[in-house]
């Protein structure tokens, strides 16, 4: 197995996707995500194949961990020039698929978040004009075939089960197996080694965002993998130890939230991200009020808080 680091100026710094198979004959080649489609990480991900032996038309399968454009960018191409089976998440599927009423529901449910967190009309359109200029990074439409949770994909020598952990993104799948007597998985952006995934804005279609991905959470923890191979930056060695330490991150930041409610309330999710970020930019004019409302969202399932017209308080 060999990783590959791409650059990624959009989003979250370097992308790491993983090459399989591809200089053992009757072994299918296989790439583990695929990078953001630019021309110049197109380039980057031609030149790392070649360097191995491989190229686009030479790899057989693309097992995707969600739909994001630096995951999934490039697979439409990888597709088109050698007809790759691209696997994915069924719930993630429609969207890699660049299936119109897939896409118009996401642009109409972030609409309307952005309405119900309270964000200004301003940094909307900010926010607007970063994705205009990020509208060709998603790449080129992908046949996908889709995955459910527990099936499997040969790569010669072993197998792979997917692995839904939904959170992050609705259709977010770790891949696990087993090699050399180690149980080890490629898991995206589950879990990553240095930051804690976006919860909340980064996939708008996720109801309860955070309990959803306190429970992944809980599940890398009770399957106990020896390694993880992320989506962004090197393996994470202990990756129980990993999800224990992102999940007390987000019980401290929920306790911020709350304490946020208490001394302002009432507040919107505009207001809360502003106590725990600052100042937003780019993306994370989504992010940020986006992973506030995750919090909020849970404490009023909790009973603890109340969403009102006027914003959140104590319940």
């Amino acid at each position: 197995m060999h990783q590959i680091q791409l650059t990624n100026a959009a989003f979250e710094g370097h992308n790491s996707v993983y090459l399989l198979g591809a200089e053992d004959a009757g072994t299918p080649t296989t790439l583990v995500d695929t990078g953001i489609a630019t021309p110049a990480v197109a380039a980057e991900l031609r030149d790392a194949l070649a360097d191995h032996g491989a190229s686009f038309d030479a790899v057989d399968q693309v097992l995707l961990t969600h739909w994001h454009p630096d995951h999934a960018g490039l697979a439409g191409a990888i597709q088109t020039d050698g007809d790759a089976t691209v696997y994915a998440h069924e719930a993630d599927a429609p969207l890699i698929a660049h299936d119109g009423d897939a896409l118009a529901a996401v642009e109409s449910a972030r609409l309307n978040c952005l309405d119900r967190w309270g964000m200004p009309a301003e940094k909307q359109r900010e926010l607007e004009a970063v994705f205009e200029r990020h509208a060709g990074l998603s790449g080129d439409p992908v046949d996908v075939t889709p995955l459910s949770d527990g099936d499997t994909v040969s790569l010669g020598d072993f197998d792979v089960e997917a692995v839904h952990l939904p959170g992050h993104a609705a259709g977010l799948v770790a891949y696990q197996f087993e090699r050399d007597g180690r149980r080890e998985a490629f898991v995206g952006d589950a879990i990553l080694p240095k930051y804690t995934p976006n919860v909340g804005g980064a996939d708008v279609r996720v109801d309860r965002p955070l309990a959803q991905y306190l429970a992944s959470l809980e599940r890398i923890e009770a399957l106990d993998w020896d390694r993880a191979w992320p989506g962004h930056r090197g393996p994470i060695f202990a990756p129980s130890a990993r999800a224990r330490d992102i999940a007390a991150h987000h019980d401290e930041r929920t306790e911020r939230v709350r304490s946020v409610v208490t001394e302002q309330g009432p507040v919107s999710a505009w207001d809360v991200s502003a106590e725990l970020f600052g100042s937003l930019s780019s993306i994370h004019i989504l992010h940020g009020p986006g992973e506030a409302f995750a919090h909020l969202d849970h404490l009023v399932h909790e009973g603890e808080l109340a969403e009102t017209d006027d914003g959140y308080l104590l319940a």
